[in-house]
């Protein structure tokens, strides 16, 4: 199938239910961003007696709640509740910080909150709430953990099955249920989850017999027989998934996410006609709705099936709240099926929004690849006079499919144009930089992120990248301005893995390898691409930690496909080979 807008099974991360089941499910969700008329009428009431500077801080903070200004308002509840150790007010910072959308400060109310009230477990939800917002799964794991402690019973398989169905690497998650001490009370769930974590990291006959003890002790258990049938079909065995769905069935008739999964298993054995059917039933009995076509939809794609597909997804075109989703899809269908002027109709149908760049670039990457790039910058010009708001981001695409069919000189021509018409684009002048960089011109990049730094001196990347290319052509001099700009984008980006790895890379081009090390391990932990691994292998062999640097060489080229920063490493330490 075309560029991977049908994702296809090998590709799907094991276990990683489809977001559909859990939509039928009502399993785990965060709590609601929807603002409410009067997002703080739910909160608990002050009660305590106050002095008149406590007085005077709960007032601002009431003022400041009314006129919207969540900030102030989360604020001054926190200071107060730190001040009377009060958890409603805790309570109360962590709501109006909610509606303020900050997350550091409700991260920050949330844990007085939990510090507060102990035996509550509501801020601990909210605190896992967050950790899964930033992709910390592991923190958000431990939390639903400290939940089942108190409780002994918590939407744990649920959880897990949202975390891998986001791309949360199941290793880590594993090891750390299997270091849990389970309350009895929620040993079933425990024994469930981590069944369905060992067959995510592909221990698939360890995940059978754990669920086939639970099937013999307890068969009625929640989850489990839609586990066994996930499991199955993840194997490819899609007659025992079936097996295991009808199963479930027996024991909660009418289960949608069952028959989802029954509906997934005859897909696979190529029961189209069944598979329909169940499909159909799903529509009748929850709800004819555009989500669920939506969803049933990509189910059939996802097997490379597309007529049952776009059977689905036809009727949702005739009224005025069609999902873009569904244009983009009937697009790549069309696409698929050699139909090229059906399939740019349904690209241009999507409109401004979360889909728009997609479609767009799937409509002229289409033509690129079809022998048609007059049509193609055609397209992406009259799309730029349709879309005003849009045009720097579809000159950027433009650029881009202009390199990748090798017209360099004609992207080149379009970015200064681009450029020129847009010269506060951040995104354009960064884009063009980096070309520049990869054509070796030090100077064109320089002077396009100077550029960038003198419009918005807090530009991590483009600080970031300039620092990091000094650095790593090790430009005389210069060595100490490298530092300071990888420093300065660090403090605006702690986290980010690139700037991590040019932290370390700096130090070590300064001679500090030591210094060095402990950034590059914490860049290739968090982004473990070639470059990284090719500086912490260099930073390893220089502190003499021979076989750490040789085993992490031996893993990278193994793990990808084209490493041309190590092969570079081998050209000048040829030893670290032997």
């Amino acid at each position: 199938m075309s560029r991977g807008l049908f994702k296809m099974r090998a590709h799907r991360h094991p276990v990683a239910f489809l977001g559909l089941a859990m939509m039928l499910g009502s399993c785990q969700t965060l709590p609601s961003d929807a603002p409410h008329e009067d997002p703080l009428a739910e909160a608990p009431p002050i009660t305590r007696g106050l002095d008149a500077s406590g007085l005077s801080t709960l007032l601002v903070a009431e003022l400041a709640g009314q006129r919207g200004d969540y900030r102030r308002a989360s604020r001054g509840y926190l200071e107060s509740a730190e001040r009377y150790g009060a958890a409603d007010l805790a309570e109360r910072a962590a709501l109006a910080a909610r509606f303020g959308e900050n997350a550091d400060l409700l991260e920050q109310a949330a844990q007085r909150w939990q510090h507060l009230a102990p035996a509550d477990t509501a801020p601990v939800r909210l605190l896992a709430g967050l950790s899964v917002q930033k992709g910390d799964w592991d923190t958000a794991l431990a939390r639903h953990l400290d939940i089942v402690d108190r409780n002994g019973a918590d939407e744990l398989v649920p959880f897990l099955e949202s975390a891998l169905e986001a791309g949360a690497p199941p290793a880590p998650l594993l090891a750390r249920l299997r270091d849990a001490s389970p309350d009895p009370r929620s040993r079933h769930d425990i024994e469930l989850a981590t069944a369905l974590l060992e067959a995510a990291n592909g221990l698939t006959a360890s995940a059978r017999q754990r669920l086939s003890d639970l099937a013999d002790e307890t068969p009625e258990l929640p989850s489990l027989w839609r586990i066994r049938a996930a499991v199955a079909l993840d194997a490819d065995t899609p007659a025992r998934a079936e097996t295991m769905a009808r199963r479930g069935l027996a024991y909660t008739p009418g289960d949608p996410r069952l028959i989802l999964l029954l509906a997934q298993s005859e897909v696979r054995q190529g029961n189209i006609e069944a598979a329909e059917a169940n499909t159909d039933a799903l529509l009748e009995d929850h709800g004819d709705s555009p989500d669920l076509r939506l969803a049933l939809a990509q189910l059939y794609l996802e097997e490379g099936h597309t007529d049952p597909a776009r059977r689905l997804l036809l009727p949702l075109t005739g009224n005025d709240s069609t999902p873009p989703t569904v244009f983009l899809l009937l697009g790549a269908i069309a696409e698929e099926e050699g139909e090229t002027d059906n399939a740019l109709l349904y690209y241009r149908q999507v409109p401004e929004g979360e889909n728009f760049m997609a479609a767009r670039a799937s409509a002229a990457r289409m033509l690129f690849e079809r022998d048609r790039p007059g049509d193609a910058r055609t397209f992406l010009r009259i799309e730029r006079l349709r879309h005003p708001d849009e045009a720097p981001g579809l000159f950027s695409l433009e650029a881009e499919l202009l390199d990748e069919a090798g017209a360099r000189a004609q992207a080149d021509a379009l970015l200064d144009q681009a450029v020129d018409t847009y010269p506060e684009n951040a995104q354009l002048r960064y884009q063009r930089a980096m070309r520049a960089f990869r054509h070796g011109d030090l100077d064109a990049m320089e002077r396009d992120l100077r550029t960038l730094i003198d419009q918005d001196p807090e530009n991590a990347n483009a600080l970031n990248a300039l620092g990091y290319t000094l650095a790593d052509h090790n430009i005389e001099g210069r060595l100490d301005e490298a530092r300071d700009l990888v420093e300065r984008a660090h403090a605006l980006a702690p986290d980010n893995p690139a700037i991590l790895d040019s932290m370390g890379w700096v130090r070590y081009r300064q001679g500090d390898p030591e210094a060095a090390l402990p950034w590059l391990e914490r860049a290739w932990a968090g982004m473990p691409d070639q470059e990284v691994a090719a500086h912490l292998i260099e930073v390893l062999w220089r502190l003499d930690q021979r076989e750490r640097a040789r085993a992490l060489l031996q893993q990278s080229r193994q793990r990808f496909e084209t490493h041309p920063r190590i092969d570079e490493l081998l050209e000048r330490l040829p030893e670290l080979a032997q």
